[in-house]
């Protein structure tokens, strides 16, 4: 059949066929599943311990737990802390994690017992305290940063696993611009990785990229060159491959379809950024590496996902998410509206 079409009609028949497969190809590989029904709460801490343990954490003072990979969730309300915004979540089994809460007075709690009991290990009753997010190094190391106060911004470090934490503020030398902070929106803005090394994005009037090799004794402030200069624009979110590898994500929540200039590469480890081929479909407050080569990037407008290291994005979802994390190729995402999916991927290299 081939052998019987003109020179031109055969070229237009292979661009066709080459243009058209991939998209069909790649719709029939990424399905978004729903795990829950909505639950009354609006979740931004996302805690993927491996394919069994999640934790999630939002508004209302909710806390929310799987140990079956999502078939079933419990949820739960630290007595109390009932009207908190838990930004974020830091777990590290079945039995034990940390929860940080955004404004005033700001929290930090502690579970020992998968979540029975709650013990306040932290309280800040500053009205200019903001607590944005929180990593961990280790089940022993952490670090949760905060907004600037006085144009300092708020770090935090545990020693004893979240049990008692050491005000480091005064170990960052540089202040922040009036107008410079950070975002609370998944609590990814920081990113710990191997012995000692911390990074901290911000955004506002400028958006910087803070880095520390040594547990936050000392930093470098790098500047990032993502979309910036309103207080709704900046780093929404970081996230390292390893210790020069890594993608920013942001762009401006008040329009969130915008994709101008919202997600950054960076091979040197944050110091210098680059902008991909095709970049993210608009604003987004999350994003992972899956594995060296699939990331995935999520906000209010929709997922996109990259199979080249971050450089070639492509949009698979309009649903709205707030953040996502990984472990062992299985995806997580959640919502504002309590909703949580699972990214079922069926050919990931």
């Amino acid at each position: 059949m081939l052998k019987q079409l003109r020179p031109f009609q055969l070229i237009k028949l292979l661009l066709v066929f080459f243009l058209v497969v991939p998209l069909a190809a790649s719709a029939q590989n990424y399905e978004l599943v729903p795990l829950t029904v909505n639950a009354n709460t609006s979740l931004r801490g996302l805690s993927v311990v491996n394919s069994d343990v999640i934790w999630v954490s939002g508004s209302k003072g909710y806390v929310g737990k799987t140990v079956d990979g999502g078939k079933t969730w419990q949820w739960m309300q630290p007595s109390g802390y009932e009207k908190l915004d838990f930004r974020d979540v830091q777990a590290f089994n079945q039995q034990k994690a940390i929860i940080v809460n955004a404004g005033s007075p700001a929290y930090i709690l502690h579970t020992n017992d998968g979540g029975k009991t709650w013990k306040e290990t932290y309280k800040n009753t500053d009205s200019a305290i903001f607590l944005d997010g929180m990593d961990f190094w280790d089940e022993q190391n952490g670090l949760v940063f905060g907004d600037p106060i006085n144009n300092k911004m708020q770090l935090l470090r545990t020693k004893d696993g979240g049990l008692s934490w050491q005000n480091i503020s005064n170990n960052l030398n540089k202040e922040l611009k009036v107008g410079e902070a950070g975002f609370a929106a998944s609590g990814t803005s920081i990113q710990t990785l191997g012995k000692g090394k911390v990074w901290i994005a911000t955004g506002g009037v400028t958006a910087n990229i803070y880095y520390s090799a040594n547990y936050g004794k000392h930093w470098h402030v790098y500047h990032c060159p993502i979309v910036q200069g309103q207080s709704s624009t900046g780093v929404f979110s970081i996230n390292f491959f390893n210790a020069k590898k890594g993608i920013a994500v942001g762009g401006n929540y008040l329009k969130d379809k915008d994709n101008a200039n919202n997600v950054l590469l960076t091979n040197n480890g944050g110091k210098t950024w680059q902008k991909p081929i095709i970049p993210v479909f608009g604003y987004r407050s999350g994003v992972t590496y899956v594995n060296k080569n699939f990331c995935v990037a999520t906000g209010t407008s929709g997922t996109d996902i990259s199979t080249n290291g971050g450089k070639n994005w492509e949009n698979i979802s309009a649903l709205s998410f707030n953040a996502v994390a990984a472990a062992a190729h299985r995806v997580y995402l959640i919502s504002g509206k309590g909703q949580i999916y699972g990214l079922h991927i069926t050919d990931i290299h």
